[in-house]
């Protein structure tokens, strides 16, 4: 009976310690650094609890010293980061007009990077794209550190083959993607961990970790891509949904757009996507006689024709702020961070516009949301992809993430 009681003791004290082990890990990715004592104020440890558990995760290279924090009162503060050469991690983001992979290293930095561009590929060519990038990633790892891959991350939008009418897509193209399951041919495929997301969620993954979710526990991240997406990071922690589409800004309802080369709603109300997306400026702009296709006829356009990307952001700010005001209203956030895959320029514009529109419509009693603009651009998606995999498999609730 002791010896019973004793080995349920050791279980259980195991437990613990692997459970404190990846709080620690967990505090650390979204601190970026801390000292002994910051950290053990945030996960509320004593400080030997915290000191003995840093130690162990050094002698398991995932946890290094950073430096000194000098400049303060007193003997200068020990800082820790997780250690780069920890973990490695392949992110994928899979859009309707690019794919992204990424490697990155235990801390969350980019080490290799790949685009393509293609006017939404077919799925069996999106395939074998990831595929091969996947392969070329990997031997971009040091060979003794291969076994340190924690998985593939894959961000791509739920429902690929639909909302023909608001981004153009054919009819063959949405009933080949409307019938394929990407992750479980990956699956398939590969001897490695898949962890799928939808592209918003992989957006608020990265800004959570890497970006405004260092300082902020409450936000929501709005994404302007080919689409329009978003998430939602509530107490510190970013949240899917029932089904995982928390924060899926872009089937919000809004009045049609005046534009006069946005398509015609069959109903009374539009939605966000048809007027607050790359794609809408795409079409605003090919409408009117300006050839796009690639990212950087698209840069070219944007350059020489501001007139018309005028109209769009318009266009697009105006759309925004009643879901802005809807987001601000419902969940009483600290900010709402807007993003997107275009030019800083146009993002810093349209964030000004938006601090004016909503200072002329919030409501009375209440202030206008606070609006950040995103830390990581065109990559957000792909960076949250890359991080997914790590935080699952040194999470301390990683069973609750990701659908796994």
């Amino acid at each position: 009976m002791e010896a019973s009681v004793t080995n349920g003791q050791g279980s259980n004290s195991a437990a613990v310690r692997h459970f404190n082990e990846r709080v620690v890990l967990a505090a650390l990715r979204r601190l970026g650094e801390a000292s002994k004592a910051e950290l053990a104020r945030h996960v509320n440890l004593t400080q030997n609890a915290a000191g003995q558990i840093v130690r162990d995760l050094e002698r398991q290279n995932l946890v290094c010293i950073k430096g000194k924090r000098t400049g303060l009162r007193g003997q200068p503060a020990t800082l820790l980061r997780l250690d780069p050469k920890g973990a490695y991690s392949i992110g994928i983001k899979l859009g309707r007009r690019t794919l992204d992979s990424l490697l990155v290293d235990f801390a969350g930095e980019v080490l290799r990077s790949r685009r393509h561009e293609h006017d939404f590929p077919h799925p069996d060519a999106a395939l074998a794209t990831i595929g091969n990038d996947i392969a070329a990633l990997r031997r971009e790892i040091p060979p003794e550190a291969r076994r340190r891959l924690a998985g593939v991350g894959l961000a791509m939008p739920y429902n690929l083959g639909s909302w023909r009418r608001e981004l153009d897509i054919s009819p063959e193209m949405a009933a080949a993607w409307n019938n394929f399951d990407l992750a479980s041919r990956l699956r398939a495929a590969l001897d490695l961990p898949i962890f799928v997301e939808n592209d918003g969620n992989a957006v608020a993954v990265a800004e959570l970790f890497q970006g405004h979710g260092r300082e902020l526990d409450d936000f929501a991240v709005i994404f302007i891509g080919t689409a329009i997406g978003g998430g939602i990071v509530l107490g510190g922690a970013y949240r899917r949904g029932a089904t995982g589409n928390a924060g899926d800004v872009g089937l919000m309802p809004v009045p049609p757009s005046r534009l006069a080369t946005a398509p015609q709603p069959s109903r009374p109300n539009d939605i966000l996507l048809t007027r607050a997306s790359v794609s809408a400026l795409i079409r605003h702009l090919r409408q009117n006689g300006v050839p796009v296709v690639t990212s950087h006829d698209l840069e070219d356009a944007i350059a020489n024709h501001p007139g018309l990307v005028s109209e769009w952001l318009e266009d697009c700010a105006d759309a925004l702020v009643d879901p802005l005001l809807s987001i601000a209203s419902l969940l009483d956030l600290q900010a709402i961070v807007i993003d997107g895959n275009l030019p800083r320029s146009l993002i810093e514009w349209l964030v000004e516009r938006l601090r004016a529109l909503l200072a002329a419509r919030v409501p009375e009693m209440r202030q206008p949301p606070a609006l950040r603009i995103g830390t990581a651009g065109p990559n957000a998606a792909a960076i949250g992809a890359a991080i997914l995999p790590l935080h699952s498999n040194y999470s301390p609730d990683q069973e609750r993430l990701f659908g796994q």
